[in-house]
């Protein structure tokens, strides 16, 4: 739930009430009415209206930066991995394994040798 006060983003307009998609607004009350399907109440300093909104009409600025952020991100590698021609991270970039990559690269890089295998093993089996 979010906060009185709070500066939110107006996503959607799930009930067709010609709100101002995209523009910004901020939480003035909550609609405690549980027979509403309404959320909160919001001012649109735009317009200069307030309007009754559903929670999955509206957004945190913070949590949409964010997604165009990741968005922005993942397009960068895919364009990373098509220039030079590394295949295998396209794939997994296009199958949404970029954390498999990551680990990936770090099991190659800690190459342990037999005796530190076996005290870890040892110490694991200790404990």
């Amino acid at each position: 739930m979010l906060r009185l006060g709070e500066k939110v983003v107006i996503v959607a307009d799930a009930f067709e009430q010609n709100l101002p998609v995209g523009e910004y607004g901020y939480i003035i009350a909550y609609d405690r009415n549980p027979d509403n399907a309404f959320d909160y109440v919001l001012r649109v300093p735009q317009v200069n209206r307030n309007f009754f909104v559903p929670s999955g009409d509206v957004d945190l600025e913070e949590v949409l930066l964010k997604q165009e952020a990741e968005r922005v991100e993942r397009e960068a590698l895919i364009d990373y991995a098509l220039a030079t021609h590394n295949e295998k991270l396209f794939h997994h970039l296009m199958n949404g394994d970029i954390q498999a990559v990551e680990e990936e690269e770090e099991t190659a890089n800690d190459v342990m040798s037999q005796a530190d295998f076996i005290k870890q093993v040892n110490l694991r089996a200790w404990i």
